[in-house]
This record gives C-alpha cells, structure tokens and sequence, in this order.
C-alpha cells in the first residue's frame, strides 16, 4: 500500500488569513498571547482514503519513530511505501533503520516540493478551515479538535481535499492502476 506521510505543527496563536471589519475600523482577532504548540503526524492511504494521526508534543526523530511503529501496528504484515519528504526526522539514520526493521520502503520526494504530497494537501486544508483566524482555549484542545476533524472526513472527502481525486494529482494514472483498496 501506498501511504503519504506529513507532520504539521498546531500553535496556540492562530494563523491569520482573513478577517472582515467594517470599513474604516480595524478587525479584532482574539489571541491567547500563549503560543503553546502540538505535532500531528499523519498519513492518508492512496487507494482508500483512510487515514492516521498521531499527537506528539513535538516533531524531533523520536516522534517520527513513534509514527512509524503505529504505521506498521494499523497495517500488520502489509507491504507500506511511505512517500514522504526530506525532513531531517526523516531522513535520520535511527528513522531509516527503524522504517527498513519495520518493512517500510522510503520513497523520497523532491525537495521543496510540498504541493506533491497529499497529506501536505490536507494538513492545508486543516489550517484553512480549523486553525486560521481562531483561538482555542488551549492547545490540547486544539490539537484533539483538528485531529478530529482529520478523522472525521470521509475517505472521499478526505482524498479530494488531499487532491488525489484532482484530474491534475501527478500520480493520478499510476493510483487508478496501481492503487487498489485492500
């Protein structure tokens, strides 16, 4: 199976895209003054739109090794083809010893190439629609209400949000060939 894997930082103060004031006054976005932070890692499955997360406190090669063996946990004896870039948690040799033990291939992507990678495309969608312009409580609350929201899509929902069901997806002939559901 083909897995697409990213990680995306959450903070406490909200990214701001956009926000409407009427003319002559200024907008006021409500922030915390905290910048607390949480890591989700996540993976989506190219044939079947399913997918992983995991919360970390951070994003440091532990983290990531930590993603893995839940990879290998969800998915049993299966073969996993990871897609993912050259982050340096990735691309340590801990991480790389512990995919190859594990029987997950690395496949690397080009470097600075975030619009290849459809779990990129949906962490962008994530910020767009639950981090952008808004201030959770506290960043727990945060992270458990994106990782939720993640979760929640249908495989569909989530594939077309990941732009694998776009016409343009660079892998589009490849997944409807070689990307089966299992």
């Amino acid at each position: 199976m083909i897995l697409f894997e990213d990680e995306t930082t959450l903070r406490m103060s909200p990214p701001l895209r956009a926000k409407w004031a009427m003319a002559g006054e200024q907008a006021v976005v409500r922030i915390s003054g905290r910048n607390a932070r949480r890591t989700l890692f996540g993976a989506i499955n190219m044939g079947t739109g399913r997918r992983i997360v995991l919360r970390r406190w951070r994003a440091r090669q532990a983290d990531f090794q930590a993603f893995l063996r839940v990879l290998r946990e969800c998915h049993g004896t299966l073969p996993i083809a990871l897609v993912l870039d050259r982050s340096p948690i990735h691309e340590a040799i801990a991480s790389q010893a512990l995919a190859a033990a594990l029987g997950i291939a690395l496949i690397w992507l080009p470097k600075q190439c975030p619009e290849l990678n459809a779990m990129d495309q949906l962490w962008k969608e994530l910020k767009r629609w639950m981090a952008a312009n808004r201030q959770f409580d506290d960043i727990d609350e945060q992270a458990e209400h994106c990782e939720r929201w993640v979760l929640g899509l249908s495989n569909e929902d989530a594939l077309r949000k990941a732009s694998v069901l776009s016409d343009g997806f660079w892998l589009r002939l490849f997944c409807k060939n070689f990307c089966k559901p299992t």
